[in-house]
């Protein structure tokens, strides 16, 4: 597996709304599009987020990842990833224990489990029962030493589509225009 950083817009806006969809489901509401759509036009306009693929041989992606720039900007939390083919989330999180200063919140043993076999090996109680994992380059010593992960204020975003029509038909088109163009290669 290749690890590959999406930066040009079109496939990148096109991989992230194939991303969010796939995480959140068909069920999910607004959420799906509210994250496209403040991932697109805050975190990646201010540099604060890197989309990652996983690719075989043939440049077909078979995972996707979203990194987040802590506050301090010195670390990355996955804050979204979703696979294509059984087994390609954890390669992809695996090599990307390895190049990155890599964090993951989660909520269950399950997906500590899961983490831990993709490298992540430091772990620490977070808040609200979570745990934060933080992979070998992740220069945190110390669970005090760690900042907050960027946010975007969902509630903000969801106020703005409801009080204009126009923003929420662009961004509901932008999503609706990745999902039909999901890149075979990158």
């Amino acid at each position: 597996m290749k690890v590959v950083h999406i930066s040009q817009s079109a496939p990148r806006d096109a991989c992230l709304a194939t991303l969010c969809a796939n995480v959140y489901g068909q069920q999910a509401g607004l959420t799906p599009l509210v994250v496209f759509t403040g991932t697109k036009n805050v975190l990646f306009d201010q540099e604060a987020a890197r989309l990652l693929a996983g690719v075989d041989g043939d440049g077909k992606p078979l995972a996707l990842a979203l990194l987040v720039l802590d506050e301090a900007g010195e670390g990355m939390t996955v804050t979204h990833a979703c696979e294509f083919v059984d087994g390609a989330k954890a390669r992809l999180i695996s090599e990307l224990s390895l190049k990155a200063p890599l964090r993951v919140e989660v909520s269950d043993a399950g997906q500590e489990a899961f983490y831990q076999q993709c490298g992540i090996k430091r772990w620490f109680d977070g808040e609200n029962g979570q745990r934060v994992g933080l992979g070998a380059r992740h220069p945190a010593k110390h669970s005090d030493e760690l900042t907050p992960t960027l946010s975007l204020d969902e509630a903000l975003i969801l106020r703005r589509f409801k009080h204009d029509p126009t923003a929420f038909a662009e961004a509901k088109d932008a999503f609706l225009s990745g999902l039909n163009s999901f890149p075979a290669t990158l």
